[in-house]
């Protein structure tokens, strides 16, 4: 049943008619050979290799959004069965049955459940590798969890922080040497298979400069986002998880549910937090896969919550000798009034759900940004990118810009290696730019209002040249970027 609530979230909407610069990124490598995508990983995105690769045979099929969205969206429904899973495993059917649509309803579950991005599929291997972590434990195959885990990592290195929230609960449940001997061959052969990723992915920081250190707030956001942005919901699922914190610590040798849950929800985000404070690195995407905790924080804080209301209910019994009845907890009306409760919390983030699916909410909507320029633009008219990033828009929607003419371009970006071509140098740029009476200007709006500088210096070249040979004739904003039309100062009055 949550496998198929989350599938249900996952494919509402998955069509949106618009992608935002990531998912395009992910759109335009994917649709490369092999070998460009192999030139491209020497660069840049070496932590999303394997990823484009399978994304690579996902879109020889059909390339379009919602094929580029179904990996997602399928991933997604498979860490709602886990989580299941785990709370079956680790307490009682109910409690996975609860835990797992709780996953399925949570609004940042249905967010990256519709990106064409990496996330969801590490959550989902993520989530798979904790229930083979939880079987080994108790006596299963460590070597199964180890490969599990390390092709997770190689989807996003990031996942490797996993292996500390499993050492927590280790430490928690207290095993014997063999389990610690078991589980450390298998953290070490995932490390040392990761060693390749993480040395590439350290030349290729620069990509990750636009990180800022997080704060309290960034932390803030996290929890919420974890346990559900509308206050409702998240007090009272911050107060079951608390209530679930209790028991932590089982019988010896034993994981219990929160000793699970507790360290898979905190410990990888507030690591890549305090490693964040020293280089940023942090964004709530990278540990996606924590939120797979929550759930099962809280259907542990819901069961305890149900024992406690039963064996009330039974003292009054006794004390006012009548019979006991059957306990409580196992009553199927608890069981339906959990799943009823959830469904209540899902109607009441339905606006969230609803809003997330307008291409508005992301970004930019590269989409609205290419159809400005189709509709604008005579045939033969002169682009310019800035930054050059913003090139993404006619390598995701090419159709749109046919017949546009790439002022700075002088290499594509399949041909070169690059994510978005390669430019010429600033004297070639304005030399270019010089032969033009107009030019349609696709930018960021930030970067074309003067808030900040472009980096690159054919980038300073190009915006010095508009900013003081053009005026500007036509200003649109759409999706998150602003298209422009300039004229030559000496040609301002000509016709368009």
């Amino acid at each position: 049943m949550p496998a198929l609530v989350m599938l249900a979230v996952g494919l509402w909407g998955l069509d949106r008619g618009g992608m935002w610069r990531d998912e395009a990124v992910t759109f335009q490598v994917g649709r490369r050979t092999v070998p460009q995508i192999w030139r491209l990983l020497h660069d840049v995105d070496a932590v999303h290799g394997l990823y484009y690769l399978l994304m690579h045979a996902v879109l020889a099929v059909h390339p379009g959004e919602v094929v580029l969205r179904l990996p997602s969206v399928c991933a997604a429904a498979a860490t709602a069965a886990l989580v299941a899973a785990l709370g079956t495993r680790l307490a009682r059917p109910r409690v996975g049955l609860w835990a797992g649509l709780l996953y399925a309803v949570a609004p940042m579950a249905g967010h990256y459940a519709q990106e064409g991005r990496s996330y969801a599929l590490v959550a989902a291997g993520a989530t798979g590798a904790t229930l083979l972590f939880v079987r080994a434990a108790q006596g299963g195959s460590w070597w199964a969890y180890g490969a599990v885990l390390g092709a997770t990592c190689w989807l996003h290195e990031f996942a490797v922080l996993l292996l500390c929230a499993h050492a927590v609960s280790l430490a928690l449940a207290r095993p014997g040497a063999r389990v610690w001997r078991g589980w450390g061959c298998a953290a070490g052969a995932v490390v040392v298979s990761l060693l390749p990723m993480v040395l590439v992915s350290r030349g290729q920081a620069a990509q990750v400069a636009w990180l800022r250190r997080p704060t309290a707030a960034t932390a803030e956001g996290v929890l919420r986002g974890f346990l559900g942005p509308s206050w409702g919901v998240y007090g009272v699922c911050l107060g079951l998880a608390v209530l679930g914190v209790a028991g932590i610590l089982g019988r010896r040798s034993e994981i219990t549910l929160p000793g699970l849950a507790l360290p898979l929800t905190l410990v990888p985000p507030v690591v890549l937090m305090l490693a964040s404070q020293f280089s940023p690195l942090f964004v709530d995407r990278y540990v996606l896969y924590a939120l797979s905790g929550a759930p099962l924080l809280v259907a542990a804080g819901a069961e305890r919550a149900a024992g406690a209301v039963g064996r009330l209910r039974n003292a009054r019994a006794h004390r006012d000798g009548r019979p006991e009845r059957p306990p409580f907890p196992q009553s199927r009306l608890v069981t339906l009034a959990g799943v009823a409760a959830i469904a209540l919390s899902f109607v009441h983030q339905l606006p969230l759900l609803r809003a997330d699916r307008d291409p508005a909410t992301r970004p930019d909507d590269l989409a609205a940004v290419s159809g400005v320029v189709a509709r604008e633009s005579a045939p033969g008219a002169p682009v310019v990118f800035l930054p050059s990033s913003e090139r993404n828009a006619a390598l995701a929607y090419p159709g749109a810009f046919r017949a546009t003419r790439d002022v700075a371009l002088v290499e594509g970006a399949a041909g070169s290696g690059t994510l978005y071509g390669r430019e010429a140098g600033p004297r070639e740029v304005r030399r270019r730019m010089e032969l033009l009476d107009r030019v349609w200007v696709v930018a960021d709006g930030d970067l074309i209002a003067g808030r900040r500088r472009p980096r690159e210096a054919a980038e300073r070249a190009e915006l010095a040249v508009l900013e003081t040979e053009f005026t500007v004739r036509e200003t649109i904003v759409r999706g998150g970027m602003t298209v422009r039309l300039y004229v030559r100062t000496a040609v301002r009055g000509s016709s368009r």
